[in-house]
């Protein structure tokens, strides 16, 4: 990652936004899981877009992150905390309550010490034991 420092503030350039933003605890989260995603895990770098904003009941809220597929159709929404936010129930209802206007098929939470994703069926959640990677989740959306 490219940081630099400018009148005493941190800053990370977000490939993904293509500009400069500050480097708070959760935007360091948030440029790890998505350098992760993409090196290790092949999701393809165009099919990835930040901050997306989802209006839920007149209230316009933003997505961390929402990786696509090929056919531009919504495959995961990725939301990350920072490091000292635990993954709870309040964490992952927040990915849910975006979904109810998304409706992904997959669900991730991050905080930078752990990764929890899941499969949505049915209105239920199938937990994976690691994160998938991209061809999996393309696949099984098919």
């Amino acid at each position: 990652m490219k940081t630099k420092t400018d009148n005493g503030k941190q800053y990370v350039f977000d490939e993904w936004r293509r500009r400069w933003v500050r480097l708070t605890p959760e935007e360091l989260v948030r440029q790890h899981t998505l350098h992760y995603l993409e090196d290790e895990l092949d999701y393809p770098h165009g099919l990835i877009a930040v901050e997306c904003v989802v209006n839920i009941n007149g209230m316009s809220k933003r997505c961390d992150a929402v990786v696509y597929d090929f056919d531009a159709q919504p495959l995961m929404i990725i939301e990350c905390k920072a490091q000292h936010v635990q993954l709870n129930q309040r964490v992952f209802d927040q990915a849910a309550v975006y979904n109810t206007r998304l409706n992904v098929p997959y669900l991730m939470v991050a905080n930078g010490k752990q990764i929890i994703a899941c499969r949505v069926e049915d209105d239920k959640y199938i937990f994976a034991r690691n994160v998938p990677n991209f061809s999996e989740i393309s696949k099984k959306n098919k």
